[in-house]
């Protein structure tokens, strides 16, 4: 089981007591009872996804700041309990183990990835072991660096400053066949699969006249968004957006210190670029499978 320090944990790290947390919010405008009440909607339903797991499995939870040093069995089931972003940050982490998206909070969350309520995973869990639930595979984005790293995004990659100054650096990309190459000086670069699609990449499209057509989960291609791109005599601005679709890819090469590239919001589970370094950014070999029914 996967999950994540509720809003409730996370304020009590940081004030020590409910009452100083209390207060804090109080003089923000919330209430720590909401709060609490998310807390245990999200403590209950790990409750019941814990009890529907049979006796004699071997199981285990990992909190989500843990990913990055937790390793996953070839034959794990994984549930991840806890917003659609929760699936996200496990995924890059498998190679291929069935994951169920159990919604704490049905209503609040999106749903888009969490499908599935907590009671509901009785009879689910025995179908998935068999292999006779139905699944669908998700792409994901890879970024591989020249000396061999490389990370996995289920929704997305960005490349930029780490402190979040211009970065700068040379953009080659295939359009209309051809590969064309820019210099930019720009807030960083973000490439999303069919699943960050309705994310992050859709809020940079919304305010981009003609942006590409946005790809399908299943399908093997993404779409890439420059932002803030800062024209000058040695920078340009003709390639901000596009897609990129299976074979294709995208590279960057760092002229400046300091880039950083992570996935899906995990900073610090990052691959760092200094000058003259180069990533390449394509359609990753490994899929999510996500358990749908």
């Amino acid at each position: 089981m996967v999950s994540r320090r509720s809003e409730l944990d996370e304020l009590l790290a940081r004030h020590g007591t409910r009452a100083a947390a209390d207060w804090y919010l109080a003089a923000r405008g919330r209430s720590l009872a909401e709060v609490v009440d998310r807390h245990e909607a999200l403590a209950a339903a790990l409750t019941t996804v814990g009890a529907t797991v049979p006796a004699d499995w071997r199981r285990g939870a990992v909190d989500r700041d843990d990913l990055p040093r937790f390793l996953f069995a070839p034959e794990d089931i994984v549930i991840a309990v806890g917003p659609d972003g929760l699936v996200a940050n496990v995924a890059k982490y498998l190679t291929g183990q069935p994951v169920i998206g159990v919604d704490p909070e049905p209503g609040r969350n999106a749903g888009v990835l969490v499908r599935h309520r907590a009671d509901g995973l009785a009879a689910l869990l025995p179908a998935v072991a068999a292999q006779r639930a139905v699944t669908r595979s998700r792409v994901t984005v890879r970024a591989a660096l020249d000396d061999g790293q490389q990370l996995l995004g289920l929704n997305e990659v960005y490349i930029g400053h780490a402190s979040h100054q211009s970065a700068r650096y040379l953009l080659s990309v295939p359009v209309d066949g051809r590969e064309r190459r820019e210099r930019h000086s720009s807030s960083g670069v973000v490439v999303g699969s069919g699943t960050g699609a309705t994310g992050w990449c859709a809020s940079i499209a919304r305010d981009r006249p003609g942006a590409p057509r946005p790809p399908a989960p299943e399908e093997a291609a993404l779409c890439w968004f420059v932002r803030e791109a800062w024209p000058s005599p040695v920078t340009g601005v003709g390639l901000t957006a596009g897609r990129l679709d299976d074979g294709d890819r995208l590279e960057l090469t760092a002229e400046s210190d300091g880039l950083v590239v992570f996935a899906d919001g995990l900073e610090a589970d990052r691959l760092t670029l200094d000058w003259g370094q180069r990533l390449t950014v394509d359609v990753a070999p490994r899929r999510l499978t996500l358990v749908e029914s």
